[in-house]
C-alpha cells in the first residue's frame, strides 16, 4: 500500500517540479539526512512482512495434532534388551516369527509450516487438538489416562489368555464409589467372595447377585482384604444413579483379574491407550503352549480386548498397516469394525484378516500355517 501511495503522489506533483526520489539513483537521499527512498522503504516494508510470515509459520501452533505411523513392537521379542513379555514361575515354550502391535503416532504443538508439511505429504492426517486433548485438560491428565488405557489392556489380555488355557480368575474391587454403601467397608483391590450369597466367580455374577434387588434392602458381602483372613459385612443398598437400573446400588466396579501362582509381566514403555490387548494375549498364549502360532511368519495386528476374549475396533488402523507392512509384516489381524477402513488404506503385499475375538484369531492363525482360506476384509 506505501507503493501505491508513494506513485499517486508523484502524478500529482507540479509540471516541471522536480522529483527528488526520481533524481538519485541510490535507495538513500544523501541531501535529507539519509532519508529511505520510495525502493528503500518498499524493500524494508516487504522484508518485515516476510519476516513475520517466517516468524508466524514457524513459531504459531494451530490448534490441530498430527496423526501417522507410529514405532511397531514384536510382542514375542524385546525392546532395548528387555524382553516384552515375561512369565516367571511357569514353563514357557520356544516360539518362532514375529506377533507384532501397532502405534499411531500423535504429534502435539504444531507450527503452521509443520501442519502444511504433514498435510502435503500424504503420510499425515490432521485433527483438531480438542479431539485428544479436552478443555481444561491437561498434557499430563492426557497422558495418565493413556497409561491407564495401556495397564488395563495389559491386564485383559492376560485374563482373557489365561481364561482361554483354562487358568482361573478372581474378582477384585476396581473401584469404590466415593459415598456409596461399599464405601469405607470395602477398598480397591480387595477380593470378592460372595456378594447376596453368591458365589463371585467372575465380574458378571456381581450383576447377577443385585438383580431384582432394591434401594434399602440389606444384602451381605463377603470379602478378602491385602491376603487377610475372609470377611462378612452387611451392607445398605442405595439408589442407583443410573434411572435405567432399578436394583440396588452398591458402589463398586468389579474386574477379573489372573488367579495363577505365576507372574505375567508385560514392559513397554511411551506407549500408551487400549489396542494392544489382542497382540498381548496371543503372544502370551504362544509363550505358555507347544508348537509355534505363527510358525515364523511376520503378523501384525490391532484391536482392543475384553477379559472375555472379544476383539473391539481402534483408532488409527490406516496408519497402523502402513506401519506394519513398513516394518516387514505380511499379514495383519484386523478389528471386524475396522475392516472398510483397513482395505481401503492397505499397503501391496499386506494380507488383511478379519477377527472379533480371540478364539476366532487363534483359529485363523492355525488356518494361515496351514494354507487354508481365512476371513478377509
Amino acid at each position: 500500500m506505501s507503493e501505491s501511495r508513494d506513485e499517486t503522489t508523484a502524478e500529482k506533483s507540479r509540471p516541471g517540479a522536480i522529483d527528488p526520489y526520481a533524481a538519485l539513483p541510490s535507495a538513500v537521499e544523501e541531501d535529507h539526512g539519509h532519508r529511505l527512498t520510495r525502493r528503500g522503504w518498499t524493500l524494508v516494508l516487504s522484508s518485515a512482512l516476510v519476516l513475520v510470515f517466517v516468524m508466524c509459520g514457524l513459531f504459531v501452533r494451530v490448534p490441530y495434532v498430527a496423526l501417522g505411523p507410529g514405532p511397531t513392537y514384536d510382542t514375542l521379542g524385546q525392546v532395548d534388551g528387555i524382553q516384552v513379555i515375561e512369565i516367571k514361575g511357569h514353563q514357557t515354550f520356544p516360539t518362532s516369527g514375529e506377533l507384532r502391535m501397532t502405534t499411531v503416532s500423535l504429534t502435539d504443538e504444531v507450527s503452521l509450516f509443520e501442519s502444511l508439511g504433514y498435510w502435503v505429504s500424504g503420510r499425515y492426517a490432521l485433527a483438531p487438538r480438542e479431539e485428544y486433548f479436552k478443555p481444561g485438560e491437561s498434557d499430563e491428565e492426557v497422558k495418565q489416562q493413556n497409561v491407564r488405557q495401556f495397564q488395563d489392556s495389559q491386564s485383559n489380555a492376560e485374563v482373557a489368555a489365561l481364561r482361554k488355557l483354562g487358568e482361573p480368575v478372581k474378582v477384585l474391587a476396581k473401584e469404590v464409589v466415593a459415598g456409596s454403601p461399599a464405601d469405607h467397608v470395602l477398598a480397591a483391590g480387595d477380593r470378592l467372595l460372595k456378594v447376596n450369597n453368591v458365589d463371585i466367580t467372575g465380574e458378571e455374577k456381581v450383576r447377577e447377585a443385585l438383580a431384582g434387588t432394591r434401594p434399602g434392602e440389606t444384602i451381605s458381602i463377603t470379602f478378602q482384604h491385602e491376603g487377610q483372613p475372609a470377611r462378612t459385612e452387611s451392607l445398605t443398598l442405595a439408589q442407583n444413579p443410573d434411572p435405567a437400573r432399578p436394583e440396588g446400588f452398591i458402589g463398586l466396579q468389579p474386574i477379573d483379574r489372573a488367579d495363577v501362582p505365576y507372574d505375567v509381566s508385560i514392559t513397554l514403555q511411551e506407549v500408551g491407550g487400549p489396542s494392544a490387548g489382542l497382540m498381548f494375549a496371543l503372544a502370551i498364549i504362544d509363550q505358555l503352549t507347544e508348537g509355534e502360532l505363527v510358525d515364523g511368519e511376520h503378523v501384525a495386528g490391532t484391536g482392543e480386548i475384553t477379559e472375555r476374549g472379544e476383539v473391539n475396533p481402534i483408532g488409527g488402523i490406516s496408519f497402523k498397516v502402513v506401519a506394519a507392512r513398513e516394518a516387514g509384516a505380511t499379514t495383519f489381524l484386523v478389528p471386524e469394525d475396522n475392516c472398510a477402513e483397513a482395505a481401503a488404506a492397505a499397503p501391496d503385499g499386506l494380507k488383511l484378516v478379519k477377527v472379533s475375538s480371540l478364539d476366532g484369531a487363534l483359529t485363523a492363525l492355525e488356518d494361515l500355517k496351514a494354507d487354508r482360506p481365512t476371513p478377509s476384509c
